[in-house]
């Protein structure tokens, strides 16, 4: 297996990792809310070798509209000016493989946030729901991962949470039907905004 590096900046966390093959060579996760554009290259550049890779993984979303599409952007520079393969992922599936990776277990719902009042819901790679929390709740098997599975838990009333977020050191545990080739936007939801005369 090549070198690669994972990048996802669908969420609220900056996350990149590098590995050699499936051993894990360097990462920085960090929760910077915003301001992903501003601080993606320099943290790969601070990798060893500048993070340089034959093959570069990409969180496609869903998540923050403009962080996957930054994600996407950088990924497809990158690759362009290293001849690298670039591959895309389902981001939830990247949290879910951090929950299973953290916690040992298996069979669960992944929750994160939508924006507007609403969660991401996620019960297989690709089959995501954008949902006011009160729809999430039914539509949850007994055990959650994610940024609102405590939230979802405690809404319930029942059934187990697990925090967990889209890290990539978990990335070799993505699972291979989540993967999207070539990289493109994955969304639960229509963007906020259209290009003018395009829907209605």
């Amino acid at each position: 297996m090549p070198r690669t590096l994972v990048i996802d900046t669908t969420s609220r966390f900056l996350s990149i990792a590098l590995f050699d093959a499936d051993q894990l060579v360097a990462h920085d996760h960090r929760e910077i809310g915003r301001g992903h554009a501003e601080a993606l290259i320099p943290a790969i550049a601070a990798l060893p070798d500048g993070g340089m890779a034959q093959e570069i993984w990409v969180g496609c979303g869903p998540g923050s509209f403009t962080g996957l599409r930054i994600g996407i952007a950088a990924a497809r520079a990158l690759g362009f000016a290293w001849g690298a393969t670039v591959r895309g992922f389902d981001s939830l599936a990247l949290v879910a493989a951090a929950a299973r990776a953290a916690h040992g277990i298996d069979d669960f719902s992944v929750v994160c946030d939508a924006g507007h009042g609403e969660w991401l819901v996620a019960n297989a790679p690709h089959d995501v729901r954008s949902l006011p929390p009160e729809d999430a709740v039914n539509l949850c098997r007994k055990i959650v991962v994610g940024e609102r599975a405590d939230d979802l838990v405690a809404r319930r009333g029942s059934g187990h949470g697990f925090a967990a977020s889209a890290d990539c050191r978990a990335a070799m545990g993505i699972a291979a039907a989540a993967f999207v080739d070539p990289p493109r936007s994955i969304y639960a939801r229509p963007p906020d905004a259209a290009l003018p005369g395009v829907g209605g």
